[in-house]
C-alpha cells in the first residue's frame, strides 16, 4: 500500500487535508505523480511545477512544500504540502 497526505496551509494553519491510497505496481514515481494528482483534483487545483528545490527535498525526506511560484495560477492558501506516510 502507498498512502501520500497532501495539506494546505494558510497563515501557519492547515485549512484542508487528504490522503490519497494506491494498490498499483507502478514505479515510485508514478505512484507520487499520480497521487499529485488525485489530491490536486481532490482540492480543485493545477498541478504544481516540480522545482529544484522541490525535488532534492523530496528526495531527501519523502517530504516537500509547493508554494506560490510552483503554480502558474492564483492560489488562496500558502503552500501545499506533501507527504508519503506509507510506502510497501
Amino acid at each position: 500500500m502507498f498512502r501520500l497526505w497532501a495539506r494546505e496551509f494558510k497563515d501557519n494553519h492547515m485549512v484542508c487535508d487528504t490522503v490519497v491510497e494506491s494498490d498499483s505496481d507502478d514505479t515510485r514515481t508514478h505512484k507520487i505523480m499520480d497521487a499529485l494528482g488525485e489530491a490536486c483534483v481532490r482540492f480543485d487545483l493545477a498541478r504544481p511545477i516540480w522545482l529544484d528545490t522541490n525535488i532534492s527535498e523530496f528526495r531527501s525526506t519523502a517530504k516537500t512544500r509547493f508554494g506560490r511560484d510552483s503554480f502558474v495560477e492564483e492560489i488562496d492558501f500558502d503552500y501545499l504540502e506533501i507527504q508519503i506516510i506509507e510506502e510497501g
